[in-house]
């Protein structure tokens, strides 16, 4: 009788249980459940997406700063060089006058320099006006090496004011250039290392060029043995 009993009670526990798994396996089915177990993974989705963009934004607007920033350097650079040269052009014909009352007979040098001043102040192109800034410098040496010939010429103290400020304005011109020329280099080798010349590319960033060395600037440097 006591294993009958116990029989009876093992095979009810073995249903309740089995009735339990039912009741669990159909409330994991249920349409609502569904429902929700959908809409909690479509926001993790969500946030995970935004996040995403976010960080995106966030690089793309450092990298353009970064850009800018330097873009803003070579262009201050740039205007540096071009108040220097516009003090020179300034200064040249006031150069030539001095210059002409003591040696007429140099009226050929005097014109070939205001005619270099003139076609370097109405470049256009980079290039164009490098080439020609260099031309005129050169011009403005011929001009301090025919007043060595000159005793009377050298002791005029206007000539000498002249001189001395030309020459200070030569070498913040070069002074200038380097710098301006350090600020490219950084510049454009920011726009060709990835991911920056991606977002240089969309945004229409573009390589600046360079000042190449004068005439002048070479001879310092070369070595003689």
């Amino acid at each position: 009788m006591l294993k009958s009993i116990s029989n009876r009670g093992v095979v009810q526990l073995a249903r309740t249980l089995r009735l339990g798994r039912r009741g669990r396996t159909f409330k994991s089915c249920h349409p609502d459940h569904l429902a929700k177990n959908f809409q909690t993974t479509y926001i993790m989705w969500v946030y995970i997406i935004l996040g995403l963009v976010a960080v995106l934004l966030i690089a793309i607007v450092g990298i353009y700063n970064r850009l800018a920033k330097q873009k803003v350097m070579v262009s201050e650079a740039s205007a540096d060089i071009e108040t220097f040269q516009k003090q020179r052009y300034d200064m040249i014909p006031n150069l030539v006058e001095i210059v002409k009352g003591y040696a007429k007979h140099e009226s050929e040098t005097f014109q070939k320099v205001t005619e270099m001043r003139t076609k370097a102040m109405g470049a256009t192109s980079f290039d164009e006006k490098a080439k020609l800034e260099d031309q005129l410098s050169g011009m403005v040496s011929k001009i301090f090496a025919v007043a060595e010939n000159y005793p009377q010429l050298k002791a005029d103290t206007n000539f000498l004011g002249l001189q001395t400020n030309l020459k200070d304005l030569e070498d913040n011109i070069q002074k200038s250039r380097r710098y301006y020329n350090g600020a490219v280099r950084d510049f454009n080798s920011m726009i060709v290392i990835f991911p920056t010349n991606i977002i240089a590319q969309v945004l229409g960033f573009k390589a600046e060029p360079f000042f190449e060395a004068s005439d002048e600037e070479k001879k310092n440097v070369e070595i003689k043995f």
